[in-house]
């Protein structure tokens, strides 16, 4: 009679729980760079079939040699169903009761695609977005922060200020993470920041489209200051986010440096 998988595995050394006698503890150990298909709702009602980066981690304990690093993998799979700031929520407190662990790390990275119309013509088409869900849990408790990074125009106004026509514009990465209070849509976030743009860009524009394009970022020229003051100003009015880090890199086009700009807020720190 062959014995059971419990038996085998009963007899074979589980060197990771063996006692550590250098007594320095590890603040964040686990995996890196695993990747895993998820589905994750959108505003229109439907889900998003999308492949993300995950990164996993827990501490160490002083006196523990290792952790068990297939426990990582066993939780990851566990979630084949709708990723939300909640079942990220669950996830966190999951890996850390499996892996009997103080605190731990969840970071997931993706691409999400949000259908746009052009301006003008209304020709639709899909850009890409990179989401990041970070979380965290320390004591029993967890809490994720959601993060985009939306790409924009912006248009210097001192360009356009000094010059007898035209004026240089650049396309800007503008990083918005945010913790909230309340639900709030991937789309939204993405709005607020390229509501404040001198220009949002488009998967897909015809003639009409580029014209306009071109003459709204004319018309609406923002300094990389001007970027994340303006977002600032609207998050600062809306309740349901209670903290929040903007930066912005603006990737210029008659220097070769960006310029940049980074503002952190926590309303309850007021």
């Amino acid at each position: 009679m062959s014995a059971s998988a419990g038996d085998i595995l009963s007899t074979i050394p589980d060197t990771q729980s063996k006692a550590d006698t250098r007594h320095i503890p590890i603040d964040k150990v686990g995996i890196k760079g695993i990747k895993h298909p998820v589905r994750v709702l959108d505003r229109s009602g439907g889900e998003q079939h999308t492949v993300a980066e995950f990164n996993m981690y827990v501490n160490l304990p002083h006196n523990f040699k290792g952790t068990h690093m297939s426990r990582f993998v066993e939780i990851l799979n566990e979630y084949e169903r709708e990723i939300s700031v909640k079942s990220f929520n669950d996830m966190l407190e999951k890996m850390a009761a499996r892996l009997e662990a103080d605190s731990g790390h969840i970071e997931m990275t993706f691409p999400y695609f949000v259908k746009k119309a052009a301006p003008v013509t209304g020709v639709e088409s899909l850009l890409d977005y990179q989401v990041c869900f970070q979380g965290e849990i320390q004591d029993n408790k967890a809490r994720t922060d959601v993060c985009v990074l939306v790409p924009v125009t912006s248009l210097c106004p001192c360009s356009k200020s000094i010059s007898d026509y035209g004026a240089h514009n650049q396309r800007s990465h503008i990083t918005l993470s945010v913790r909230l209070a309340d639900f709030v849509w991937v789309e939204e976030l993405i709005e607020m920041v390229e509501q404040q743009a001198s220009c949002q860009l488009y998967g897909l524009l015809k003639r009409p489209d580029e014209k306009f394009v071109t003459e709204e970022a004319y018309n609406n020229p923002k300094f990389v200051e001007d970027l994340v003051r303006d977002i600032a100003t609207q998050l600062n009015n809306d309740d349901r986010i209670v903290a929040y880090t903007i930066e912005s890199e603006n990737f210029e086009s008659i220097h070769n440096h960006s310029a940049y700009a980074y503002i952190e807020k926590d309303k309850n720190a007021d």
